[in-house]
């Protein structure tokens, strides 16, 4: 393993005005997206759809550092033959690729997941290497609820976190850890900063006990924010002030950046509590963005599965990668978001 190639490739991917695009939508997720805009998931028109994605020059060579594709995808090529791995790096940006194989039922843990797909993983991490991957992300899920998350589920998803960090390292690969904490309840935005700080310490301590280098990783977490089905939202600076809190508190400083999920935010809420933790300054690592949903509502919809649509799918795609972009480094604006429209 060459720690210095895998932290210059960490730090590439949290790089100031730069956040990574999460299109590793599963065959499921990508269908009711498509269903949503009234598009048939086939593999021609999924591949269609990432293809106006990473040909977008502007978004992708100034505002996105990295992607991470799906199995399918990374094998694809665009309609021209080209790899669609190439087309990424031909824009100045990282191939990623997702690695974990969902999730499954916890034994005696009624209503509580694990992420799998621990098995064979040192050979696959070998074949994405090969294509051109350079780093990788793995999704553990907590949800929050009556008596859960148990300390069962954190443990066990820390330690897959951990053994996936570490296979990947190993493979020369950089490990996006991303221990998602749900916002579906009606929790308040202190029982997430509590639940999401067992979870980051409980793994934090994982990545310690299986040797990871933590120069060598990026965190992928929620944010400490309201459930959704919760009556008092946070204010942004509310959710601003408590992240950044919570994450001091358990994020080592020798970890190059933390990439935020938007897990189910609005667009423009995402983008505004980015803003408002990079206003806050002085921290010891580069927050930014790793959206799918928030990066990709807009240009799907603006696309709709229609050629002549490719140019303004490109431009909405822009417009969210750009406003990430300035909030990556605490400059954006709520007027920017109307200037556009």
């Amino acid at each position: 393993m060459n720690l210095a190639e895998l932290n210059k490739v960490a730090v590439a991917m949290v790089a100031p005005g730069k956040g990574i695009l999460a299109a590793d939508e599963s065959s499921g997720t990508i269908k009711k997206r498509f269903d949503a805009i009234k598009v048939e998931s086939t593999e021609d028109n999924r591949r269609d759809y990432r293809e106006m994605l990473f040909r977008s020059t502007d978004a992708m060579s100034k505002y996105i550092s990295g992607v991470i594709l799906y199995d399918e995808t990374i094998w694809q090529n665009a309609k021209d033959g080209t790899p669609l791995v190439k087309l990424i790096e031909q824009a100045g940006s990282i191939p990623g690729i997702k690695v974990d194989e969902g999730t499954q039922a916890l034994p005696q843990c009624p209503g509580e997941l694990v992420t799998v797909g621990l098995d064979k993983l040192a050979e696959r991490l070998k074949k994405y290497y090969e294509r051109g991957a350079r780093f990788a992300k793995w999704r553990a899920v907590i949800d929050i609820g009556a008596g859960i998350p148990t300390m069962t589920a954190i443990s066990v998803n820390a330690h897959a976190l951990a053994r996936y960090a570490a296979l990947c390292q190993a493979a020369q690969i950089v490990p996006i850890v991303e221990p998602e904490v749900l916002m579906d309840g009606d929790h308040d935005i202190d029982r997430c900063y509590e639940v999401t700080q067992r979870v980051l310490n409980k793994t934090f301590q994982e990545l310690r006990v299986q040797r990871v280098e933590l120069e060598g990783m990026v965190l992928k977490p929620n944010m400490a924010i309201s459930g959704k089905k919760c009556p008092k939202q946070a204010s942004v600076a509310e959710v601003a002030e408590k992240t950044v809190r919570m994450l001091k508190a358990c994020v080592p400083a020798a970890v190059p950046g933390i990439a935020f999920l938007s897990g189910g935010q609005s667009d423009e809420e995402a983008t505004a509590h980015l803003d408002a933790m990079n206003k806050i300054g002085n921290l010891p690592w580069k927050l930014t963005f790793s959206y799918g949903r928030a990066l990709q509502a807009a240009p799907q919809k603006a696309w709709s599965g229609k050629s002549e649509n490719v140019a303004a799918g490109q431009r909405a795609f822009a417009h969210r990668a750009h406003m990430n972009g300035l909030a990556s480094k605490g400059a954006w604006e709520s007027g920017l978001e109307k200037k556009a429209a």
